[in-house]
């Protein structure tokens, strides 16, 4: 069985994680797959926008321990853990997370590393470490107080609860909560609108806003003047400029215009 499915359209590609008799846990062989697919999407110029699900009616239950441990040190099999995390933050196009069931654990941090999370209203998430003896990983630990705040970042990993898709929305977890009938086609026409933007200055900005994060106002300025000076190398502020005053819509490339 392909436990890690790839679909593209255009240029929106989806991945399903699919080792649905396991809730999609990730084992070692499905960590690899989802780790070198995120690399070729990085490499994928032609690439627009990357959504990630799971089959079977669920996210991911988190990392498959049913079957021990790796061999090898553990750190370096983290370190591995923590590339694919790097990978799917700093991928240029927007990332998608379309959340079906539980997300737990690794398996909710890795819908907290897309951009935007669409969930059903029967999805469930936990940062299930605590229960496991286990401490955060995939992101959590950085990701939860920058979404949520330290307090509710430590009641989440502290007391590892099970909370809804309501709750999760109200917490800032979740982006949009969609019945099950409708997420597929609102998630065709989320990544339709993320897709027809300019690649270029979307790009900039997600950086912007990653690396914003853990930066000064003075650094973050400075990183503001180098993305416009990119963006206005490109043929899309022309593009856009022209349409705004033709009152049409505009076709972008993030072709380099500079001659």
């Amino acid at each position: 069985m392909t436990v890690l499915l790839t679909s593209r359209v255009d240029d929106v590609l989806t991945l399903t994680l699919n080792r649905p008799d396991r809730k999609n846990a990730l084992d070692g062989e499905l960590w690899e797959a989802l780790g070198q697919a995120l690399v070729d999407a990085r490499r994928d110029a032609d690439l627009r926008a990357l959504v990630l699900t799971g089959a079977g009616g669920a996210f991911c239950a988190g990392a498959d321990l049913s079957g021990g441990t790796r061999g090898g040190h553990p750190l370096r099999r983290m370190h591995g853990i923590n590339d694919i995390a790097l990978t799917l933050h700093e991928l240029p196009v927007p990332t998608i997370a379309k959340v079906t069931g539980v997300a737990v654990g690794a398996g909710w941090n890795l819908a907290l590393g897309c951009d935007l999370v669409v969930a059903t209203p029967d999805a469930r998430f936990s940062q299930i470490f605590a229960r496991r003896a286990l401490s955060l990983d995939f992101g959590g630990s950085w990701l939860l107080p920058k979404l949520v705040g330290l307090q509710q970042a430590k009641r989440l990993a502290l007391l590892a609860e099970m909370i809804g898709a309501a709750e999760a929305r109200e917490l800032g977890l979740v982006t949009w909560v969609v019945e099950p009938g409708e997420i597929d086609a609102f998630v065709d026409d989320l990544t339709a609108r993320l897709a027809a933007l300019p690649p270029v200055a979307v790009a900039q900005s997600k950086a912007l806003l990653n690396e914003g994060a853990d930066r000064t106002l003075r650094d973050a300025l400075a990183s503001e003047a180098r993305a416009q000076s990119i963006n206005f190398a490109t043929a899309d502020t022309r593009v856009a400029f022209e349409a705004f005053l033709a009152k049409t819509d505009a076709t972008y490339t993030g072709e380099w215009a500079v001659p």
